[in-house]
């Protein structure tokens, strides 16, 4: 606890740090309150979207929107669009040769491809506010004496731009406070909702209803929970490291390069990705099917894709994704270019050829530690629904026990962690953690 006390006087105690620490506090601040203001023209008292708004992928956005969503808020729509548009123009690089170069040119390219995500991030907000505003719940508490016309095209206007502000407020976090801007709006959202889920699941427990031995089992979830965090850092911070050795180079009277530097790959390349594709994609079954209304076979695809409890909806969102964990590796990471670069750069791995036995000694490797990886985000992905079953744990509290929320908030902390350690070690003050360093992906040079 000493020790504890001493690291936060540190932190406050470096200008800069605490200053930017500061002003991250005072955006996170502006960005929840804006998750409470709701939109002009509607009578709150007559919203029922709370109730819809807790189950699929509706539920998964109100997580990340820190109840923006059911709110029906000035900010419901988050930064969400800014992300699927980030998405869009990811998978582009891929597919377009033109946006490939744009990527290769430099900065100039990613300010190019950044313009294009803004203007796509408007299309798409758009388009998301007019088929947000759509349900029948937000029409039915417009108050009489604002027309539905006026309130749709109002109301776009104001999504639109509230989504603008998320993303200057996720900048000005990057920029002038620790980082990370937008996924600490994220972080921010999902932990917001912490709190109530606590305390939703210590009354189920010591309510009227409360089974025996209810107490005991709360100490076994807290417990339990402890050591998912525990495994979920490690799973996050896991890495293979594939040295390089670089020529010495001779220029006049100094020797350039011989030095050794490694190549850090992730076994979870792929982030919570995955997981978000395969969510997505989990829900287009039942819909379909609701076009065939009357068949036994559709209504037994609508039962089992809707039952997000049931161990046939469980079994095929864990292989989904397997399948996009390989698939978004495959696409974040290019073996070719990483041996490209290397033999640009007078660099090779000890005992491999350069050039293409390079690439293919990489992408052997990337492979190997993939399916691990891909295992163990499936396993995390279904966890929420384990503990559910299993232990009867209220959904809001179990939606913590895994899944893209705990992940983004596990991420998120490690890099916000990283950031203040680095401002620590370089105003010569101990660091957060004993070895001095919170990851050792800091000290070690990606080859790009």
């Amino acid at each position: 606890m000493k020790k504890l006390i001493q690291n936060i006087k540190n932190i406050f105690a470096i200008e800069e740090l605490r200053r930017r620490i500061l002003n991250t506090l005072i955006l996170l601040l502006v960005f929840r309150i804006g998750a409470h203001i709701v939109l002009p023209g509607i009578n709150p008292e007559k919203l029922t979207t709370k109730a819809n708004a807790s189950k699929g992928l509706l539920g998964l956005l109100d997580t990340f929107l820190g109840g923006a969503f059911q709110n029906v808020a000035v900010f419901a729509l988050g930064i969400m669009p800014y992300i699927s548009a980030s998405i869009a123009v990811q998978l582009l690089t891929v597919a377009l040769p033109n946006f490939q170069k744009m990527q290769k040119e430099g900065d100039s390219g990613r300010k190019k491809l950044t313009q294009i995500t803004k203007y796509l991030t408007i299309i798409f907000t758009i388009v998301q506010s007019y088929a947000y505003l759509q349900n029948p719940d937000i029409l039915g508490a417009v108050r009489p004496e604002v027309g539905i016309t006026y309130f749709v095209i109002s109301s776009i206007l104001i999504l639109t731009a509230g989504t603008m502000f998320c993303m200057w407020l996720g900048d000005r976090i990057t920029d002038r406070g620790i980082g990370n801007g937008v996924s600490m709006l994220i972080m921010v959202g999902i932990v917001s909702r912490f709190p109530q889920a606590i305390m939703l699941e210590v009354m189920a427990r010591f309510g009227k209803k409360a089974t025996v031995g209810g107490p005991f089992l709360l100490l076994i979830e807290f417990v339990l929970l402890f050591f998912i965090v525990l495994l979920v850092v490690m799973f996050t911070q896991a890495i293979r490291r594939i040295p390089v050795q670089y020529a010495k180079q001779v220029v006049g009277n100094k020797v350039y390069g011989g030095q050794r530097q490694y190549i850090p790959l992730k076994l979870n390349t792929s982030g919570v990705m995955p997981i978000i594709f395969a969510q997505s994609l989990m829900f287009l079954p039942s819909l379909l099917a609701g076009l065939f209304k009357g068949s036994e076979s559709a209504q037994t695809v609508v039962n089992i894709f809707s039952n997000q409890f049931g161990w046939q909806y469980n079994l095929i969102f864990a292989l989904m994704i397997l399948i996009f964990t390989y698939f978004y590796t495959a696409i974040t990471i290019n073996p070719k270019q990483i041996a490209d670069d290397m033999k640009r750069n007078g660099g090779f791995i000890p005992g491999v050829k350069p050039g293409d036995p390079t690439a293919e000694y990489i992408d052997g490797v990337l492979s190997r530690i993939t399916l691990p990886g891909a295992l163990f985000l499936a396993v995390i992905a279904i966890l929420p629904s384990l503990v559910r079953v299993t232990m009867d744990v209220d959904s809001n509290f179990a939606a913590f026990f895994g899944g893209t929320s705990l992940l983004i908030m596990v991420g998120v902390v490690l890099d916000t962690l990283q950031q203040i350690e680095s401002y620590l070690l370089m105003k010569h003050y101990e660091g957060l953690m004993e070895s001095g360093k919170i990851s050792d992906t800091s000290n070690m040079a990606m080859v790009q």
